[in-house]
């Protein structure tokens, strides 16, 4: 679909979690994102959760989607990158998520031949989550 006045967009990354809450938890109290909406739906015995910096009608949002008769941990596969986020002050952020007790894979630095400073983090079901100094991105 494509008109002049509303262009393409991305809407949302749907992932996968196994616990709904420590997910909400994550993205909500450890990256202050805002929970916009969450709806369960007993008859497919599945819950979504959408959460994000802005109001969907004008931000890519991450869909939670939560099965509830998982039984085991998602295989991650090796086809899905990681999501990136831009902070203000990377180093005090990642200090901060790590007091909170968020899980750094790589500490906050330059990435390697490039001024971009970066870091990693992962959430409760192993996604890898990318913060990225704003102050280092390209313009």
């Amino acid at each position: 679909m494509t008109s002049s006045t509303t262009p393409h967009r991305v809407m949302h990354t749907m992932i996968r979690v196994r616990d709904l809450d420590a997910s909400l938890d994550f993205y909500t109290r450890l990256l202050g994102m805002k929970l916009l909406r969450r709806k369960d739906y007993p008859e497919g015995r599945f819950s979504l959760a959408f959460v994000g910096y802005g109001a969907e009608i004008d931000h890519a949002v991450i869909e939670l989607t939560h099965n509830w008769d998982q039984p085991t941990d998602y295989d991650l596969g090796n086809g899905y990158g990681h999501i990136a986020i831009a902070v203000e002050d990377i180093y005090k952020v990642c200090d901060e998520l790590k007091a909170k007790g968020a899980k750094v894979i790589r500490e906050a630095g330059p990435m390697k031949n490039d001024t971009l400073v970066l870091a990693f983090l992962q959430d409760p079901d192993g996604y890898k989550i990318e913060l990225i100094d704003a102050k280092t991105v390209a313009a």
